[in-house]
């Protein structure tokens, strides 16, 4: 037992010795490969014992102290440099955003304040109401257009009533209002409609538009609408920029009533002329149609009446209002009394002549253009010069619907004139009617044409294809003075023939002594 605790201690010890080897090889170990090295070659480990053990310890760490502060030294530089550049950058940055905010900001003004004049121009332009003028020449009239031509009273010696648009800016502007148009109307919310359609062009039925110098371009255009007396009207304003949609409307006819209103004294053949005109295009083609005829006297009146009943027998036409004036003719007394007399609810008034010649669409020309409280109607209709003038070379005269054409050699626009006017019996009423002390013809549609300049109300003023003045002989009495003959005389050549047509007739002479000088030339060439 002894000897077995003597040796288990023996074979203690020597592991414990073992163990205490193996830990010592394991630190020398550890000390090889923890030492430190140089920046270009491992640094050898000095002995202990050796003569530089102490000091080359001493001299490495130095070394290294100073590598490490050098190194600091050196990130410290960089981190400086680092934040200056940060710093310089970060300025930068600010300054741009500060820039770029004040303007975007300035940007954001500028478009707001663009914006904001652009509608203020529409709302100075007579737009949405009318403008208050000083005279009946202040007035702006409007110019018409369809697709192919447009009628236009400012002419020049070298334009012309009618014509193609040839200026490629003015093409290209009514190009542009009518594609906007045809695009509102064909716009994905009007396509939410079942019933809708698409629209074109070929829908377009006529425009009106003018110009105020000092705010814009104001454009009415009409399309045909869904329904039979169903119009579709779009009102565009170009404000010296970007052309703006104002409005986009339906507007039904189909139960606006017209009341034609004539005044008459004798002149049974013109009344007999003009209702051939009116049983054709009011009682067959429009349907929507009141007569109101107002005869001064009994001279004549039989044949005037008889014409009336003759018509409403043979066209089952009841839609008729004889009136019998005594006392001297007054055509604003007669125009007045008619529109007056009217019991039925607000109509749209026709004051219309004798000698006046009108279609189917100028009717609908005159609804459109009107509106009770808002607008009434002064179309510029196209005065016919004499046609034994004009057709003179010829063999014939030919048939009244070939001779009304639009042209410079066939008439003009009678700017001049007031009379023929659409406007509805309130606005009349309200605006005080006819001045009635004036007698005989003329005066007074000027004075009425005043009043509505002088009030809120649109006055739409245009040339109109569809309404035209038949030509008559004026006849310079010898009762007037020597200046007022001069002047009737001077309005009576001007509704004779054109320009050049009376140089033909005052130098008739002369052409025909060169005609025949010219035939005699050619006489003797040939013997």
């Amino acid at each position: 037992m002894t000897m077995l605790r003597r040796g288990l201690l023996a074979w203690i010890s020597r592991v414990v010795l073992l163990l205490l080897f193996l830990c010592c090889a394991v630190s020398v170990l550890y000390m090889l490969a923890c030492t430190p090295k140089g920046d270009e070659e491992q640094l050898a480990l000095p002995r202990a014992n050796g003569p530089t053990g102490k000091a080359g310890y001493q001299a490495i760490l130095q070394e290294q102290e100073e590598q490490h502060r050098s190194y600091i030294s050196s990130l410290k530089k960089q981190i400086a440099q680092l934040k200056d550049e940060l710093q310089e950058r970060s300025e930068q940055l600010k300054n741009a955003q500060y820039r770029s905010g004040d303007s975007g900001a300035q940007s954001e003004k500028t478009q707001a304040n663009l914006l904001e004049f652009l509608h203020s121009q529409v709302d100075k332009a007579e737009v949405h109401a009318g403008v208050k003028l000083a005279t009946e020449y202040a007035a702006v009239p409007f110019d018409s257009f369809t697709l192919q031509k447009v009628y236009q009273l400012e002419m020049g010696l070298t334009r012309h009533p009618e014509e193609k648009p040839v200026r490629k800016d003015k093409r290209d502007e009514l190009v542009e209002a009518i594609e906007l148009a045809l695009e509102t109307l064909n716009h994905p919310e009007e396509e939410s409609n079942p019933n809708h359609r698409p629209y074109a062009a070929s829908d377009f039925i006529e425009g009106i538009y003018r110009t105020e110098k000092d705010k814009g371009t104001l454009y009415e255009l009409t399309f045909k609408g869904d329904q039979k007396h169903e119009f579709k009207r779009l009102v565009l304003f170009r404000p010296f920029g970007p052309i703006m949609k104002v409005k986009n409307e339906k507007l039904n006819m189909a139960n606006t009533l017209i009341n034609v209103i004539v005044p008459l004294a004798k002149r049974v053949d013109k009344f007999r002329q003009f209702m051939q005109n009116f049983r054709e295009m009011c009682i067959q083609q429009d349907g929507r149609v009141h007569l109101t005829v107002v005869y001064f006297g009994k001279e004549q009146m039989s044949e005037v009446k008889g014409i009336l009943e003759n018509t409403s027998k043979a066209a089952n036409f009841r839609n008729f209002t004889f009136i019998q004036l005594n006392g001297e003719f007054s055509r604003g007394k007669g125009l007045d009394v008619g529109a007056r007399v009217w019991k039925g609810s607000n109509v749209l008034l026709f004051f219309c002549d004798v000698d006046i010649y009108f279609t189917s669409d100028f009717l609908n020309t005159c609804r459109l253009n009107t509106q009770p409280g808002k607008k009434v109607f002064y179309p510029v209709l196209f005065s016919q010069y004499n046609p034994g003038i004009i057709y003179g070379h010829h063999d014939s005269v030919p048939p009244l619907e070939q001779q009304l054409v639009i042209k410079k050699e066939t008439g003009f626009w009678r700017d001049f004139g007031f009379g023929m006017t659409c406007q509805y019996r309130s606005d009349f009423i309200n605006i005080g009617g006819f001045d009635l002390d004036i007698k005989g013809w003329g005066g007074e549609d000027v004075h009425l044409y005043r009043k509505y300049l002088h009030s809120n109300l649109i006055v739409v003023r245009t040339p109109v294809r569809g309404l035209f003045h038949l030509w008559h002989e004026k006849q310079c009495v010898d009762e007037l003075t020597p200046e007022q003959y001069k002047m009737c005389m001077q309005s009576k050549a001007m509704n004779e023939a054109s320009h050049g047509q009376l140089g033909m007739l005052v130098f008739r002479h002369e052409i025909e002594a060169h005609l025949r000088k010219q035939k005699q030339k050619t006489s003797s060439q040939k013997t």
